[in-house]
């Protein structure tokens, strides 16, 4: 007997169709799974034989042959043990074989018959949309997120092998889970933090709003307890709301990588921020069958990297090609992988290895080759990606004491919509959406000085020993000023614009 059933299987953050062939032949009685399973799958063996046993159903007493086709891709996890023991009761004639061609099934069973949760079921949800199935069965645990997508398939949510026998037999339905997608997305769109809640700091959060409407990389530089982790972790909030399409692309990364932690969807703008003794593989993803690294969670967020030169600096240096691609692409011997990876780069670092050189009320106890070793641990072409490097200042009392309502995250987030606005009025057409993504050719066409502006950028350079890439920092940034400042995409850019955003390239002035 043969049977044949559908289910699915995560390469990168993306699904692919994965048909579970179950053959009942002549021979010696086993199982056996073909088709590069992995660890997981093959240990699946002993999950499906008691829980279909465990069910009070019959295990065939035959030779048992599954087929994980295509058979040269490789397949790991646990989501095939529900597909597999459908397949096996179907290829002996336990149950009819009608509705399988036109369902996905996906679940790991427990030895009791319990089907658990997995990861990665919204991609699978929008695969199985994708090929117009009836409908989609999986754990309850898993029903909400495949809901979302809920104009295709069905989702059916089982919490038994039992519950899915009986439907496919007919005897009972399993009831539909639907979700009021909009509901939802504005329900989890709201943030616990808000800009309100930090005391002083005016600079630097003036600095983190042009940040936000431009979409440029920032570097923070002050001493210990400035407060530069409370403005990062705060930057989301002013940042443009997320789309229905961001949500989805980034909540598609958190499922694969099972981080959902019991949320359906993810609709505010992530932010991670891992630890400095974090490997490459971490940052950026990896490992024998690649998973996202914190980079790729980071999608359409923000990435904060605190004590930015305690960072090992091969692990810095792969960050270049996600800041400049806004993907990563990982190659193996089995293929290459792509992970999407838009992501605000958000770093803090102290003046010096002290913490004190720019503080007024503790003695910085370090040299000037000091600081400049301490410094040098960040690469040049790294700091070619940070676009804002603003000093944050020991917090005074007065503003700490200080009781009047500050600006919140809501009056923030509204000027830097505008500003987006119209950088995706300039760019029509292009695939750019923020000034930070300009190029040569756009900073020519978009980035026109006045008189005064030329004399200031020229007098800078001079006195300063600005370098080139400083030169195109400034001008994207004071581009952005000018967004905030004003609605009309080729307003241009003036002295005091172009003085602004002289002021946030603090690295590149002497130390000493």
């Amino acid at each position: 007997m043969l049977a044949s059933v559908l289910s699915s299987a995560i390469s990168g953050v993306d699904a692919y169709p994965v048909e579970v062939e179950v053959d009942l032949g002549s021979g010696l009685p086993g199982l056996k799974t073909v088709g590069l399973a992995e660890g997981a799958v093959r240990e699946a063996h002993e999950r499906v034989k008691s829980a279909i046993v465990n069910s009070g159903y019959e295990f065939p007493n035959r030779r048992v042959t599954v087929n994980l086709a295509p058979a040269d891709r490789r397949k790991e996890g646990s989501t095939f043990d529900l597909p597999m023991a459908v397949g096996i009761l179907a290829a002996n004639g336990a149950i009819r074989q009608e509705r399988l061609s036109s369902s996905m099934f996906l679940g790991e069973l427990a030895l009791d018959g319990r089907i658990k949760g997995i990861n990665g079921a919204l991609p699978s949800a929008l695969l199985a949309r994708q090929r117009r199935l009836a409908s989609l069965i999986l754990p309850t645990e898993n029903a909400a997120e495949a809901a979302v997508v809920n104009d295709g398939a069905t989702v059916l949510a089982a919490q038994t092998l039992h519950d899915v026998i009986d439907f496919l037999e007919g005897v009972r339905e399993l009831e539909p889970v639907a979700t009021n997608t909009p509901e939802l997305f504005e329900m989890a769109g709201q943030y616990e933090v808000d800009f309100s809640e930090v005391r002083g700091q005016e600079q630097a959060k003036r600095a983190l709003e042009v940040a936000a409407a431009g979409g440029h990389n920032v570097l923070m530089i002050g001493p210990p307890g400035s407060g530069k982790t409370m403005l990062a972790r705060r930057l989301p909030t002013i940042l443009p709301a997320m789309t229905f399409e961001e949500a989805i692309e980034t909540t598609k990364v958190h499922s694969v990588s099972g981080l959902l932690d019991g949320r359906a969807l993810v609709a505010t703008r992530p932010f991670r921020s891992p630890h400095h003794t974090i490997s490459d593989a971490g940052l950026i993803g990896g490992g024998p069958l690649p998973r996202p690294g914190e980079v790729s969670l980071a999608h359409h967020g923000v990435l904060f990297l605190d004590e930015l030169p305690e960072f090992r600096k091969n692990v810095l240096e792969v960050l270049r090609q996600p800041l400049e691609d806004a993907r990563i692409t990982i190659a193996r011997v089995m293929g290459t992988l792509t992970f999407p990876a838009s992501v605000m780069l958000v770093a803090a670092m102290n003046p010096c290895p002290c913490g004190f050189f720019t503080d007024p009320r503790h003695e910085c106890t370090c040299s000037p080759m000091a600081i400049q070793r301490y410094r040098s641990r960040i690469s040049g072409p790294l700091l070619d990606r940070i676009d804002i490097h603003i000093e944050v200042p020991a917090v005074q009392y007065r503003d700490l004491a200080d009781k009047s309502p500050a600006e919140s995250s809501a009056a923030a987030r509204e000027r830097v919509n505008r500003a987006r606005q119209v950088q995706l009025q300039r760019f029509r057409g292009t695939r750019l959406y923020s000034n930070a993504r300009m190029g040569a050719r756009e900073l020519r066409e978009w980035c026109r000085l006045d008189a005064a502006g030329e004399r200031l950028i020229e007098l800078a350079i001079n006195r300063l020993g600005l370098s080139a890439r400083a030169y195109t920092r400034i001008l994207k940034v004071a581009r952005t000023i000018v967004d905030l400042e004003h609605g009309d995409p080729a307003a241009p850019i003036q002295a005091h614009h172009v003085s602004e955003a002289i002021q946030y390239r603090s690295l590149d002035r002497p130390t000493a």
